[in-house]
């Protein structure tokens, strides 16, 4: 569903991606893994368009999308929960969700919403500013989900989170990949995370792939090495 090929992406003469390539298959959830440094949201930026990249190709059901404006990519079926959520304090939860619509929804989208996230459904009418780190990345995934995406791309989305939520939205990337069919890409730090709600996993060090397994086949300890400081 997403194919990206000899992707490179830098800041001026500095390469923070250096020539990588990866597809995330129909329904499957891929993530990322890397330390803090090493290239991962970078990535995810390129990839939505909101950074440029240099040189390489990025596409989603065969459709290039690498000289593609943001909004454009969106139409194409890629949305994105930004790291820190990146949620509206003064807007209700519902105000929220409806940042990420194009035209009318309908009451269905957000039935399926409120079976993934029940807490959103109780405190739709409450400011997202009152809500816990938890439950706004829960908004955040919501309003993501609101475009009704092909693929859905999550920078870390369990950081600052308690650990029982982290299990909560484990468990939600799953049902979303049953309920919508659709792709997932994620980028992660917390093991744990991955292999609760994971296929596969690469780990990305200095902007390149250097480890890559699927789930059953992961070395876990070794990938925690990698991930060490």
């Amino acid at each position: 569903m997403l194919t990206v090929s000899n992707l490179q992406v830098g800041y001026g003469l500095s390469r923070v991606i250096q020539d990588v390539s990866f597809t995330v298959g129909n329904e499957e959830i891929l993530a990322i893994m890397g330390r803090n440094g090493m290239g991962k949201s970078t990535l995810l930026k390129a990839l939505v368009g909101m950074h440029p990249s240099k040189s390489g190709h990025i596409k989603v059901d065969d459709v290039e999308l690498q000289d593609a404006p943001s909004f454009e990519r969106v139409r194409q079926g890629i949305a994105f929960v930004p790291q820190g959520r990146m949620i509206f304090p003064y807007l209700t939860v519902v105000e929220n969700m409806m940042t990420g619509a194009r035209g009318e929804v309908e009451q269905s989208t957000f039935d399926e919403i409120y079976t993934l996230f029940p807490v959103l459904h109780e405190m739709r009418k409450r400011k997202g500013g009152n809500l816990s780190g938890g439950q706004q990345q829960q908004l955040a995934i919501a309003r993501a989900l609101m475009t009704n995406p092909k693929v859905l791309i999550l920078d870390e989305p369990t950081e600052g989170i308690q650990p029982s939520i982290i299990k909560d939205i484990a468990r939600a990337l799953r049902e979303i990949r049953k309920m919508r069919k659709i792709s997932i890409l994620v980028t992660e730090q917390v093991v744990s995370f991955m292999m609760d709600s994971c296929d596969r996993a690469i780990v990305i060090e200095r902007g390149r792939f250097v480890h890559e397994a699927n789930r059953a086949d992961l070395d876990a300890d070794k990938v925690k090495k990698l991930l060490a400081v």
